[in-house]
């Protein structure tokens, strides 16, 4: 998976070069002039708006299956989410029709606002043409990644398959950050998709030889039914939790890295409770992280999730990776 690019937007000279990026990527993906018009005019408007309601903030474009997504995060004062998409509503002496323009423009919108915690918006662009994109039978599943400051490649990366009716999430973090580590990291992912073993355990066993000739990288992997339970295991410092409004159990992974030096690994089964959702990270976000002064956030979609905690807990050091499944 690419990662976002991350755009500061804390004046409105900023809004030109989001409105740029987002061009860019659409020329990339071969978007028509259409569609390419409707993520430029959604950009700007997004842009604008973290100007002149919020203060300032980020916006956050990044390639995913079938299009571009769009996030804006901020930590303004909040807003009425419904109020505001209602054409003609301003609460800067505007017109008062940008929020209701990008849910039109968008094939798919969502946002959360908390009062003074801020905002998060996300607005979904497809190619005219593009197939829609895969959907998991039974999940939500939604994940975003930064590259480090400076660096042009993220040494995250996180995928899926399916394997004997069941889905195997993946989350690989390259040690340190840059090509070499996006290395380390895509390579795991390779072995991850090529494996034919389907434990998580076995699986990163079956990986460790390989990865030698890598930096190594902290890896977990999360088997997934659509009832029962989670099998983890992993080896680093990847993030797994199962988190609802009235439960936070931690994934377990074992000391090491793989493809340098690993104990023998085990599968850990842990129950999923009903409304739960499974959240797993890389280190460049931090750990201690609480969702409970947050009403609401947890039954939003993981897009919304994943973005919230990435916006206030990620390091700003390090790559940073999240992904955040709901199971139906």
């Amino acid at each position: 998976m690419r990662p976002f690019q991350r755009i500061a937007v804390e004046d409105i000279s900023q809004v030109g070069e989001a409105r740029r990026a987002g061009q860019a990527l659409a020329l990339e993906l071969r978007f028509g002039e259409e569609a390419g018009g409707r993520l430029a005019v959604a950009v700007t408007e997004l842009g604008t708006n973290l100007v002149r309601h919020a203060g300032g903030g980020a916006l956050l474009l990044g390639v995913v299956e079938g299009g571009i997504e769009v996030l804006s995060l901020d930590r303004g004062p909040g807003m009425d989410i419904e109020r505001c998409l209602r054409d003609g509503y301003s609460t800067a002496g505007t017109a008062g029709n940008g929020l209701g323009a990008v849910r039109r423009l968008a094939r798919h919108f969502a946002a959360f606002s908390q009062p003074g915690g801020g905002t998060v918006l996300r607005a979904r662009f497809e190619h005219e043409a593009g197939a829609p994109p895969a959907v998991l039978p039974g999940f939500s599943i939604a994940g975003l990644g930064l590259a480090s400051p400076g660096e042009r490649v993220c040494g995250d990366g996180w995928g899926l398959r399916t394997h004997e009716g069941r889905t195997l999430l993946l989350m690989a973090d390259g040690l340190g950050h840059g090509p070499e580590a996006a290395e380390a990291a895509d390579l795991a992912l390779d072995l991850f998709q090529r494996a034919r073993a389907a434990a998580p355990a076995l699986m990163l066993e079956d990986s460790h030889a390989s990865m030698r000739s890598t930096r190594g990288a902290a890896v977990a992997i999360a088997s997934l039914g659509d009832s029962g339970p989670v099998v983890f295991a992993g080896v680093g410092n990847i993030v797994g939790r199962l988190i609802s409004g009235v439960s936070d159990k931690t994934l377990l992974s074992q000391p090491g890295t793989l493809g340098v030096q690993i104990r023998r690994l085990q599968d850990c089964v842990y129950d999923w409770p009903e409304h739960a959702l499974l959240v797993m990270h890389s280190d460049g976000i931090a750990t201690r992280w609480s969702l409970a002064e947050v009403p609401g956030l947890l039954q939003c979609e993981p897009m919304l999730i994943a973005a919230w905690i990435l916006r206030d807990h990620s390091r700003g050091r390090d790559d940073a990776t999240i992904v955040v499944v709901r199971r139906h």
